[in-house]
């Protein structure tokens, strides 16, 4: 670290043997930290910066700038400006600096993968269930709906019978949020919800508002709901593992591609953004439905 400047350097000199001696970290973090640092205290050097009482929020926000052009990750710059945060959290104690102008600064958050989703073809083969059995029904019935109007797995299990009418082909869902929303489903799921409700008093213990029920007659369970996919995934011979919220997101991902309509899909889902931008507000049902009609691969009638 020669080639730096005193004024970078002796603190981070000082700071070094602060994490040794006083707070006695393992000599890993400590070479960590001092490569955290030390790339930063370079980077300043480039920039014209010869001491770090100078270092303020837009000198920091220009680090973290570098390293996202440097194609630095986003765990990785988090822990370059945690690192630089903590030498100045020292510097702050010591009298060097007013404040710590790293505070302000964060990493962008890490992007959380999307499940895959499943093509048309797949989910054609998963939907193939052509057992008449009564759980068959209800199984069938319960993949249509979810991938048929993009329901939440919570969403699903907490509908009750009077949620859905079959005439209109709409579903009155509680969010989350307890927030309610109308979704318009029709052709498959719309069919065969009408087999199950056919079947459900087999099953159904009197009384029982929920939709679907277990086979002991209680409202079905998220765990029953996620068992019973995964079992259809392999029974049917679909090469990825079948959970719910794959039904869900292939349903966004089907509608957006045949529709393109990003802010009618996104009503659809119930998506807690909804509330920032105002005109997803001014959606009316009606457009909704027709986006839905047009655009939905399972929309149109199909056999059983």
């Amino acid at each position: 670290m020669s080639q730096l400047p005193s004024g970078l350097e002796k603190p981070l000199l000082r700071f070094y043997e602060y994490l040794r001696s006083e707070r006695e970290l393992s000599l890993h973090t400590q070479q960590n930290y001092k490569r955290q640092l030390t790339t930063m205290a370079e980077q300043l050097v480039d920039l014209g910066v010869t001491d770090w009482r100078v270092v303020d929020a837009g000198w920091v926000r220009q680090l973290a700038s570098k390293g996202m052009r440097d194609g630095l990750k986003a765990s990785s710059l988090s822990m370059r400006l945690s690192a630089l945060r903590s030498f100045f959290d020292y510097l702050v104690h010591q009298g060097l600096l007013k404040a710590n102008s790293a505070k302000g600064v964060s990493a962008p958050r890490k992007a959380r993968p999307l499940p895959k989703n499943l093509d048309v073809d797949e989910m054609d083969r998963l939907l193939s269930v052509d057992e008449d059995d009564p759980l068959s029904i209800r199984d069938r019935a319960m993949m249509e709906l979810m991938y048929g109007a993009g329901l939440r797995l919570s969403e699903l299990v907490n509908l009750n019978v009077r949620d859905i009418s079959l005439s209109k082909g709409d579903i009155r869902v509680i969010g989350k949020g307890d927030k309610e929303r109308i979704v318009p489903f029709a052709g498959l799921a719309r069919e065969w919800v009408g087999h199950w409700l056919k079947v459900r008093g087999q099953l159904a213990a009197g009384g029982e508002p929920g939709l679907f029920v277990s086979k002991l007659g209680q409202r079905i369970s998220n765990r029953n709901v996620q068992k019973r996919m995964a079992e259809w995934g392999q029974k049917q011979a679909v090469s990825s593992h079948i959970n719910p919220h794959k039904l869900r997101h292939s349903f966004a991902t089907h509608m957006l591609e045949s529709s393109g309509d990003l802010r009618a899909v996104q009503e659809l889902l119930g998506h807690a953004n909804l509330s920032t931008t105002q005109i997803y507000t001014h959606l009316d049902f009606q457009h909704l439905a027709q986006v839905y009609d047009e655009a939905h691969p399972r929309a149109k009638r199909g056999k059983r």
